[in-house]
């Protein structure tokens, strides 16, 4: 059985599909980096992370992480109806001037192959369109390995599902504590840690967090740097 789709909307997808040949095929590199990627002399990100290179083009993971996922964290608010506040996937700040009042716009990407990459970026625009893709291209340059593995007592199954040790990340007030749960035990953190945990891969694992997690930036910050601090691990 045949659905029918309006014109305009297959118009629009067209369109898009379009633009993103066009942006694939108008990528020139800047770097030594991209060209190594471009020519295939580099064809994993393991590759740039082993030799301690620094990825200062989008396009790299673009190419490289074709799989690549993106998630935006919830960091606004607005006032809501009786009281309370509804979280919005933007934060709006104001600025005052003689000519009335200047606003901004801040966006929180985190992106991940849900594979062990992961990679966080927050910027600033006038508009929501372009934050949201501004931090989604800094998320792309952030991107990290995650070291994953089972380092829970009660599990002894050597996968891929946990961290292998605790580890300890802080940004700001909030700091974030991980560690490895046995297989079963599910995501034990909040929402938007949630996010994180999927996009990297870890499907077990429990949390303990302290200071002010409302600020939802910080909270994501300190996580992110919480698999920072694992990487730097030497066995």
């Amino acid at each position: 059985m045949f659905t029918s789709i309006p014109l305009h909307a297959f118009a629009w997808s067209l369109l898009e599909v379009f633009k993103m040949k066009e942006e694939e095929i108008k990528w020139t590199p800047k770097t030594k980096l991209g060209k190594d990627v471009l020519a295939g002399v580099i064809k994993s990100v393991d590759q740039i992370f082993k030799n301690g290179k620094k990825i200062k083009e989008p396009e790299i993971i673009d190419k490289l992480l074709p799989d690549l996922k993106s998630e935006i964290i919830y960091i606004g608010g607005s006032p809501g109806k009786g009281g309370g506040s509804k979280r919005t996937p933007t934060k709006r700040t104001a600025r005052m001037h003689r000519s009335g009042r200047r606003y901004k716009i801040s966006a929180m990407v985190v992106v991940g192959n849900r594979d062990g990459y992961l990679g966080v970026g927050m910027c600033k625009a006038k508009d929501h369109r372009t934050a949201i893709r501004k931090a989604t291209q800094k998320a792309k340059l952030n991107i990290i390995p995650v070291l994953r593995g089972c380092g829970s007592w009660e599990c002894a199954c050597n996968e891929m599902h946990s961290i292998p040790r605790q580890t300890e990340g802080k940004a700001g007030s909030v700091v974030v504590k991980l560690r490895p749960a046995p297989k079963g035990i599910g995501l034990c953190c909040s929402t938007e840690m949630k996010k994180i945990m999927e996009l990297c891969g870890i499907s077990d694992i429990w949390s303990k967090t302290y200071g002010e997690t409302r600020t939802r930036s910080n909270l994501v910050k300190a996580t992110f740097n919480a698999f920072k601090n694992l990487n730097k691990t030497k066995y």
